[in-house]
């Protein structure tokens, strides 16, 4: 069993290696995933910030005004969209890698490259478009301080929040990396995953603080390997989320077994994916 695990690791290393000799070529795939999401668009990449921000009105309406669910004393607009942004990047990371084998079979058959750049590639590009996110996020809450309607005081928590996206970005890559492995045989899975990330919203402290929530049902939502990172990053952020140490570092643990074995599979698939695609 050692053995097995020390080749594995070996051949996940080499696979990394391999992508970074041909790092040109993943920057090449990430200009083309702005260019397919963005071409014939009138508003172009302008959708990157105005769909977090339609969807945290949308939020702070049906979520805050009328169904009047506590936003822990941070203003809604602010609770919102530091959960919506980091939630909208898993999900696009996850969604979007596990249709890899499927979206790019016709490249696959005709010439070699590192498929493992390809859904690297997407991780990169959602994680410059959240980016550009984050700025919105801190010019609104500039606009808050400013005001007098919301006070923050920064902490060393905020060096945590690389870790936080980094983690997000290995999630989404692993488990979609599992998925499309699995699509090349079963494409109904492609569909579950759609509504599943939906419904796995609902069980991640997007729209609610998390201690809003007791019980079994908070033990549940706490099992969700996100709920950590989203908790830390309005904690570092806005001062309003619960930090727990030993609840990150089970959520790493979680995320590194997710990465390890999505990798694997994808490595096993990508050998013979064309019988079966």
């Amino acid at each position: 069993m050692e053995l097995k695990t020390i080749s594995a690791g070996n051949k996940m290393s080499e696979s990394f290696r391999e992508v970074w000799q041909y790092r040109d070529l993943v920057m090449l795939f990430v200009r083309r995933d702005f260019v397919s999401i963005y071409k014939q668009t009138i508003l172009g990449p302008i959708w990157i910030v105005l769909q977090p921000l339609l969807t945290t009105i949308t939020y702070t309406i049906i979520f805050s005004r009328i169904a009047g669910i506590s936003t822990a004393g941070v203003p809604p607009i602010l609770f919102y969209l530091c959960g919506i942004i980091p939630w909208t990047f898993f999900a696009e990371c996850l969604n979007k890698t596990s249709n890899t084998f499927i979206a790019n079979a016709n490249i696959f058959g005709k010439v070699y490259f590192p498929r493992l750049s390809v859904p690297i590639s997407i991780v990169i590009s959602n994680l410059i478009s959240m980016g550009v996110q984050l700025l919105l996020f801190l010019l609104i809450m500039v606009v808050f301080i400013l005001s007098g309607n919301f006070q923050v005081s920064f902490s060393s928590s905020l060096l945590l929040i690389p870790v936080y996206i980094a983690l997000l970005a290995l999630l989404g890559l692993g488990l979609g990396l599992m998925v499309t492995a699995l699509t090349t045989k079963y494409r109904d899975l492609r569909f579950l995953v759609t509504f599943g990330v939906q419904l796995l919203m609902f069980a991640t402290p997007v729209i609610y603080p998390i201690s809003s929530i007791s019980g079994k049902l908070r033990t549940v939502i706490e099992l969700n390997p996100v709920s950590p990172l989203i908790e830390g990053l309005r904690q570092a952020m806005l001062n309003s989320g619960e930090f727990n140490s030993m609840k990150l570092l089970i959520s790493t643990a979680i995320i590194l077994l997710t990465l390890f074995t999505g990798i694997l599979l994808f490595n096993r698939v990508e050998k013979d994916f064309m019988d079966t695609v």
